[in-house]
């Protein structure tokens, strides 16, 4: 998948700046693409060159002016083609701590720490991330319940995407304790009594 249909599909929710992108791709898209602002902003600028986005200048006092794009017809032709384009083999997984996991067994004591470590500080990223995604959640339901707005919600395709983005922190979340729960486990066995 390209970024341009990752960029597109956060133009669906409205015209925005390239910094307002940026922003809203934690809340829109980061559950499932990640981009940095300067990628954003280069697709932004090819996007525009191609026809897909177009911009308007909006002139402010004490600031620099800003661009907000929005979809072109065209723009919403290359979406619409590309939602219809059979998908892709999943993602294949390239986690580097699970390679550290996966070797954690031949470094010793120094080792064991360094990927105990990491993994606390990946649960309590997944946790974080969970938690935006839950307030996200509780916003775009606004007291209905799941049903109620699957069924009636202009777009559901944001939300979808969204109980994605929670069950992989779920999962995260999951793997992180039963490693951390191993490698005590391990700790244990091994000090002398």
């Amino acid at each position: 998948m390209a970024l341009r249909n990752a960029v597109m599909a956060a133009l669906l929710e409205g015209e925005a700046s390239g910094y307002d992108l940026a922003k809203g791709f934690e809340a829109s898209v980061a559950n499932f693409w990640m981009a940095t602002p300067q990628q954003i902003y280069r697709e932004l600028e090819r996007m525009e060159s191609e026809g897909l986005v177009s911009a308007r200048v909006v002139q402010q006092e004490r600031r620099p002016n800003k661009r907000l794009f929005s979809l072109t017809d065209a723009g919403l032709r290359v979406l619409s083609g590309y939602v219809a384009e059979a998908p892709a083999r999943p993602t294949a997984i390239r986690d580097e701590l699970m390679v550290k996991v996966q070797c954690v067994d031949i470094g010793g004591g120094d080792a064991i720490e360094a990927v105990r470590a990491a993994v606390v500080e990946r649960v309590e990223r997944a946790t974080a991330k969970l938690a935006r995604y839950e307030r996200l959640q509780e916003r775009l339901l606004a007291g209905r319940a799941e049903d109620e707005y699957l069924a009636t919600a202009e777009r559901v395709g944001p939300y979808l995407t969204l109980l994605g983005g929670m069950a992989l922190e779920r999962a995260n979340l999951q793997w992180g304790e039963t490693v951390l729960k191993g490698l005590e486990r391990r700790a244990s066995a091994t000090r002398p009594a």
